[in-house]
């Protein structure tokens, strides 16, 4: 992907990029500032269509946007001018579902991201945290296939981060789904990726990748378990080894290495 600046000049955003992801995958995207995530989950998204190359969905290319890609942003993006049933049963309305049926899988959603009781109450009205969990519901109530997230838990204080963490490895166990996950938090990244892709930039490239265990090790309904992972030595090891290697990506952006 190259993006075609005001004053003539150039800038290759991403180059080389070769991925398979398989059903079912919890994968996590990090790197540094400018190093082309969002450009790349962009293009899968089918926001930007990139300068050569493609993207395949179950063998079809991907040429825009599409409801078998569920897109969860770092603000909830939702209709503050409606309730949160009526943002969560937006997308079943849109696509001819039944009112009866949209109300039953609105219900089972509220039920699922820990909002019970709130249907009825005004977007406006809730929390940060609160707000991501209806976008969540929302993205669910499309049933893709695969769920993209940019950033989603960047504007929350550090306790609710860590709430919702959870909540997104319990969406992931109980409903099978894929997701692509860009996040700047390293710890964040090691926590929810069973694949975690680092990036590095000019251009935008994959770095390296790790497989990992920590996914599979939360309880979901169990703070202190999480907590308990994060201090795990395998999982601080691996935290500094790749906050290194990302602040060593840093300096050579920045000028500071000889």
């Amino acid at each position: 992907m190259t993006f075609e600046l005001p004053d003539g000049s150039a800038v290759d955003a991403l180059k080389n990029i070769s991925l398979d992801i398989n059903k079912g995958e919890l994968i996590s995207i990090l790197g540094p500032s400018g190093c082309g995530k969002t450009t790349l989950l962009n293009i899968i998204a089918g926001f930007l269509y990139p300068g050569s190359g493609e993207v395949k969905l179950n063998g079809q290319t991907v040429n825009g946007p599409g409801a078998e890609r569920g897109m969860v942003f770092q603000q909830g993006a939702l209709f503050e001018w409606m309730s949160v049933r009526k943002n969560i049963a937006f997308g079943p309305s849109m696509k001819g579902i039944s009112s009866s049926e949209s109300a039953n899988r609105v219900n089972e959603l509220l039920e699922i991201v820990g909002l019970h009781g709130f249907g009825d109450k005004n977007v406006y009205e809730l929390s940060g945290g609160m707000q991501q969990r209806v976008a969540l519901a929302r993205c669910l109530a499309n049933d893709p296939d695969v769920i993209l997230m940019d950033e989603p838990l960047g504007a929350l204080d550090a306790l609710t981060r860590e709430k919702m963490q959870g909540l997104i490895l319990k969406i992931w166990k109980e409903t099978g789904k894929t997701i692509i996950l860009i996040t700047h938090s390293v710890e964040e990244a090691l926590l929810l990726g069973k694949r975690l892709l680092v990036m590095a930039p000019r251009p935008g490239h994959i770095h390296k990748e790790y497989k990992l265990p920590f996914a599979d090790c939360v309880s979901s309904d169990n703070d202190d378990n999480l907590r308990a992972i994060k201090k795990r030595a395998d999982f601080v090891d691996k935290r500094e080894e790749i906050l290194s290697m990302i602040w060593g990506m840093e300096e050579d952006i920045m000028g500071l290495k000889e």
